[in-house]
C-alpha cells in the first residue's frame, strides 16, 4: 500500500492532480490506515497510468476517467443483494427477533463495506419503517423495538470512534430534533475515513454545542435537522455560531441554508456527505 507521495513518484503525476482526479472522477480507490492515512494500491497505480495514456491521445479528462472506470468496474459487494439483505433484516425485526437481526448485520459486515451496509440496508430500512409507521402499517411496538435494536448496533459500531489522530468532528442534532440515525450513520462514515467523532446526539441546545466546541476545538461542527420547525427558532443563533466555528449542516431541513449563514451544506446521504467533508478537509490540510 502506498501513500500519495509514493503514488505520485511512481506515476509522475503531482499529488494535487491525483487528489483532483480522485475527488472529481472517483479515479482512485484508497483505503485508510489505522491512523487515518489514505493508502493506495497497485491497482491505483495502473489506473493512473491508463488515465495518462488516454490523456496523451487527446482524450478529455472526464472522458478518460470514464474509460478507465469502464475498463475496471468496481466489484459489487459479496453476499446477498441489497434488496435481499434489506428484506432479511426487515423480516427479523418485524418478528421481534433481535438475535436473527444481529446475525444479518454480522454476516453483511463480514463481506460488505460499512458504507454499503449503511447506504443500501440500514438507512433504507429505517426510512421504510418510518413510512409504514406513519401509514399505520407498523405498530408502535415494532417501531420502538426495531429502532432500539438498530440504534444499539450503530452505536456499538461507533465504539471508540473518538480515538485516533485524524481531524475531529463534533456532531449534534438541533434543539428538539429526535431523529439521529442519519447523524450516527454520517459519523460512522466519517470514522471510516479517518476522522475522530465527538457525538452529542439528539435535542442538543446550541449553548451545549458551543461549550463542547470550545473545549474540543473540532475541525468542524456538524448540526442536523429534518424539519424546518427545528431550524427556524435557532436561525438567528446559527449566524454568529457560524462566524465562530466551522459549521456544516445536514438533514432534509437544510436543503437550503438560512439567509446569510456561512456554513457548508452537506449533500443527502451520510456516505456522500462524509466524502465531501473529507475532501474539503484534505484540501485545506494540503494532504
Amino acid at each position: 500500500m502506498l501513500r500519495i507521495g509514493e503514488l505520485s513518484r511512481r506515476s509522475g503525476v503531482s499529488p494535487e492532480l491525483l487528489r483532483a482526479w480522485e475527488r472529481r472522477y472517483g479515479l482512485l480507490r484508497p483505503t485508510r490506515s489505522a491512523g487515518g492515512l489514505r493508502l493506495y494500491s497497485a491497482d491505483d497505480v495502473d489506473r493512473v497510468r491508463t488515465m495518462q495514456q488516454h490523456l496523451a491521445h487527446g482524450v478529455a479528462p472526464a472522458e478518460a476517467a470514464a474509460l478507465v472506470s469502464r475498463a475496471a468496474p468496481a466489484a459489487a459487494p459479496a453476499g446477498p443483494s441489497p434488496d435481499a439483505a434489506l428484506a432479511e433484516l426487515a423480516a427479523a425485526l418485524s418478528d421481534f427477533d433481535e438475535p436473527r437481526a444481529q446475525a444479518v448485520v454480522d454476516r453483511l459486515l463480514s463481506t460488505w463495506t460499512l458504507d454499503a451496509l449503511l447506504a443500501d440496508v440500514v438507512l433504507p430500512y429505517l426510512e421504510d419503517l418510518g413510512e409504514r409507521w406513519a401509514r399505520g402499517d407498523a405498530s408502535v411496538a415494532e417501531e420502538h423495538f426495531a429502532s432500539a435494536v438498530v440504534r444499539g448496533r450503530l452505536l456499538g459500531l461507533a465504539r471508540d470512534w473518538g480515538r485516533g489522530i485524524g481531524p475531529l468532528a463534533l456532531l449534534a442534532c438541533l434543539p428538539g430534533e429526535q431523529h439521529e440515525f442519519g447523524l450516527i450513520a454520517f459519523g460512522l462514515a466519517l470514522r471510516a475515513r479517518g476522522w475522530r467523532i465527538a457525538y452529542l446526539g439528539s435535542d442538543s441546545p446550541l449553548e451545549t454545542v458551543e461549550s463542547a466546541a470550545h473545549a474540543l476545538e473540532p475541525a468542524f461542527v456538524v448540526l442536523s435537522a429534518t424539519t424546518d420547525d427545528r431550524v427556524d427558532p435557532v436561525a438567528n443563533e446559527l449566524k454568529p455560531f457560524a462566524r465562530r466555528r466551522r459549521l456544516a449542516l445536514g438533514g432534509k431541513a437544510f436543503e437550503k441554508a438560512p439567509q446569510d449563514l456561512r456554513a457548508l451544506l452537506l449533500p443527502d446521504g451520510p456516505v456522500e456527505a462524509a466524502d465531501e467533508l473529507t475532501s474539503l478537509q484534505e484540501e485545506e490540510e494540503g494532504g
